[in-house]
Parts: C-alpha cells; sequence; structure tokens
C-alpha cells in the first residue's frame, strides 16, 4: 500500500503541473494571437478570418478525436456528431454567443496592448450580476456588489490611465466590453445547454467550433476581408502558417488545460489560478514589450485584480453556505 503522504505528494506534483501548464498555454496563447493580430511580420488585417482559421484548427482536432474515442491512458473523447438536427437546434444559440465572444476578444486584443487587455475584459463580473438579475431573477449580496463598484473603477482608472499615456484605443475598449458582455451571457447559458449534451464540454466545445466555423464566414465578408485575403501575398511564407497553426493548437490547448484545472481543483482555484495568471501575464507584457506604466495605472491592475479574487471567494462562500438549504434547482445560480 502507499503511504498516504506519498499520496499526498503526488497529488500536489499533479496539481502543480496542471497549473503551470494552464499559465503557460494561456499566456502563449495572448502573446501568440497578439503577434497574429498586430505584428509587421505578419502584417494581415484580417482578424475573423485568424479566429476562423484557429476554429478550425480546434474543430479538425475534436474531430480527429472523436474518431479515435480519444488519448488511450490520458482521456476518453465522447462521441457526437455536430450535424446533426436536434443538436444544432439546442445548441446554435450557444454557439452565436461563442462565436461572438471569441471575435470580439481577438478585436480587443488587435487594438489594445497585452498590458492593458486583461483590464480592457474585466467587466465580466459585472455583467455576470447584471444578467443574473435581469434574467434569472438571482439577487447579489451586498459585498460582492462592492466588488463589482471596485472593479469598475479600476476599469475607468486603466482606461484614464491608458489615455494619459498615449495608448488607449476606444475601438479596442468597445470589443473588450462587448466581450466581457457576451462571455458572461456565454458562462450562463453554457450551464442550461450542457445537459443536452450530456454534460460533456469537450463535447460542446467540439460543436461549438464546428458552428462557428459556418457562422464566421458572413462576419468575415461584412468586415469586407475577402479583399484583404486575396490581396494578401504572403500565403506562402512558411512563418506565417507556422504561426497559424501555434495559434489554433493554442486556442485548443488552453481549453483542454482550463478544464483539467477544474477537474483537479476547484472552480474557486480556477479562478484565483486565472486571476494570479493574468497578474503575471500583465507583468510579462511590460517587460516584453518595453512598456513603462505610471502607479495609476499599475494601481487600476492591483484594483481590478484583488477585487475579481474577492468577488470570486465571497461568491464560493455563497455558494457553500446556499448547498446547504434545500434550495430549488432552478434557483439555484448559474453563474
Amino acid at each position: 500500500m502507499k503511504e498516504p503522504h506519498s499520496d499526498l505528494c503526488s497529488r500536489y506534483i499533479k496539481i502543480f503541473i496542471v497549473v503551470s501548464c494552464y499559465w503557460i498555454v494561456s499566456i502563449a496563447t495572448v502573446f501568440v494571437n497578439k503577434t497574429l493580430l498586430s505584428s509587421q511580420e505578419v502584417a494581415l488585417e484580417a482578424p475573423l478570418f485568424i479566429t476562423w482559421f484557429q476554429c478550425v484548427v480546434s474543430f479538425t482536432i475534436c474531430f480527429v478525436l472523436s474518431k479515435s474515442g480519444g488519448i488511450p491512458g490520458v482521456f476518453a473523447f465522447p462521441s457526437g456528431s455536430p450535424w446533426n438536427v436536434g443538436v444544432i437546434q439546442k445548441v446554435i444559440s450557444l454557439s452565436i454567443m461563442f462565436t461572438l465572444m471569441i471575435a470580439t476578444n481577438n478585436l480587443c486584443l488587435k487594438y489594445v496592448g497585452v498590458p492593458f487587455y486583461y483590464v480592457g475584459r474585466s467587466l465580466t463580473t459585472v455583467f455576470n450580476v447584471v444578467f443574473s438579475y435581469v434574467l434569472l431573477g438571482q439577487k447579489t449580496s451586498t459585498r460582492c456588489i462592492v466588488c463589482c463598484a471596485f472593479i469598475m473603477y479600476g476599469f475607468y482608472l486603466g482606461v484614464d490611465q491608458e489615455n494619459l499615456l498615449g495608448s488607449f484605443s476606444l475601438l479596442g475598449t468597445i470589443y473588450g466590453v462587448i466581450g466581457s458582455l457576451m462571455l458572461s451571457l456565454y458562462s450562463i447559458y453554457t450551464k442550461k445547454v450542457l445537459p443536452n449534451v450530456n454534460h460533456e464540454v469537450w463535447l460542446l466545445s467540439y460543436y461549438n467550433n464546428a458552428y462557428s466555423i459556418i457562422l464566421f464566414i458572413p462576419l468575415i465578408i461584412i468586415n469586407g476581408e475577402l479583399t484583404i485575403l486575396w490581396n494578401y501575398t504572403a500565403f506562402n511564407s512558411l512563418y506565417f502558417w507556422i504561426q497559424m497553426f501555434i495559434g489554433g493548437l493554442c486556442g485548443f490547448a488552453i481549453g483542454y488545460f482550463t478544464s483539467l484545472q477544474i477537474k483537479v481543483t476547484s472552480p474557486l482555484t480556477h479562478n484565483i489560478s486565472g486571476t494570479a495568471k493574468a497578474c503575471a501575464q500583465t507583468v510579462i507584457a511590460t517587460q516584453w514589450y518595453h512598456e513603462v506604466k505610471n502607479l495609476y495605472w499599475w494601481a487600476s491592475n492591483v484594483i481590478v485584480l484583488c477585487s475579481s479574487a474577492m468577488y470570486a471567494r465571497f461568491k464560493q462562500l455563497e455558494m457553500e453556505e446556499n448547498s446547504r438549504k434545500p434550495v430549488p434547482e432552478e434557483k439555484q445560480s448559474l453563474v
């Protein structure tokens, strides 16, 4: 028999490896996407096409895993087809939210710097509270509302300082706010749709990417990217396609390690890990891009990060308290 101390040590090592992989993949994804969307080396002014290609890569990987049943000894991929009419009717509304969410996230990243990216998309928590009340009739505790007020103040302070430093992008900030709104809606409706796919997160990701490939096509046309793609001269560049495939692999990997981190820890630990990762990402980005920020700019990041972490903690305490009460399922929190 293994000693309890040995089992506990193995569990901690596993958690450390998973969390480290989540941090590395998540931060790498942001930097790779920023390179694809804004660098002079790629120089392709077609952000929606780039996002569409990442969906194609993720869908292809999911398709292969679906046919093979997963990776032996690692995980089993659930069986299912995204082309079933009944599945389409149940999932398509969520897939529209998913498409708009990843599109606006990448558009935000195109126009704002990586250091400001987290603050620019920090209003998701605030929208969660608003939509929980408007759509679900769920009230939020005073302390959570106070945390939201601080997040909004941190967001305002960050925008103000970006403007003073001359790096503010109104368009990027608008996309960030819309991205936060769509992420909030997506989070709320995901739990509503999950029972339709037997609560299989991988299956939902498979379906979302399949439908997004189609949904992105009219968006690409409306955004005028067909002309840009037709005139683009670097499609024969190996560097371009390596970057594109790396971006697609990162998009797939972040979904896997997010689910794995939640599985080996807890939703609360995942939120705290994500908040700490955002802090590290901001520091790394300022050093990588040689950007100098003033004290108030850093204060805005600290306010948003600490307020988000406190909100997550308070929400977890409330959920633990409510779990001890006999509450009907339809009244339980979906956020």
